[in-house]
């Protein structure tokens, strides 16, 4: 990466604590991880405090799901790109996650060859959506 670019500061929000692990570790240098949260609480103001340009959020969070979380986002102005990372491989859940500001759509079992293409898929404004047979009606969307 050229020095002079800075990297994109993501923020991470998953209840597990092995899956933020594995995903602090697998991003290229371009993405600065700014913070980790295993749930909705203090988002705000944590968006706040690091202006991310990324947040990747899970669905199901104790507390507010990931749905409801991108909703209150999106209602508070945040400029972040919303990428979900989830187990979810289910077009109903997909539908509300990019209906409620998603822009990506990442299954979880997917995570080492669709994380880093939706980063930069997002980054450049395309919807990115995992490739799955379940999941091929939601992608042309």
């Amino acid at each position: 990466m050229d020095p002079a670019l800075k990297p994109t500061g993501v923020l991470l929000v998953d209840d597990h604590p092995a899956m933020l692990r594995q995903v602090v570790q697998m991003l290229p240098e371009e993405f600065e991880v700014l913070e980790t949260r295993a749930d909705g609480r203090g988002l705000l103001a944590a968006i706040e405090a690091h202006q991310p340009g990324v947040i990747i959020l899970d669905i199901t969070l104790p507390g507010l799901s990931g749905i409801q979380l991108a909703s209150q986002l999106r209602v508070a102005g945040s400029p972040a790109r919303i990428i979900f990372l989830t187990v979810h491989n289910d077009p109903d859940y997909a539908r509300a996650a990019l209906a409620a500001g998603g822009s990506a759509y990442v299954l979880k079992m997917r995570l080492a060859t669709d994380l880093v293409p939706a980063l930069r898929a997002v980054l450049a404004g395309r919807r990115y959506v995992s490739s799955s047979a379940e999941l091929k009606e939601v992608e042309f969307e």
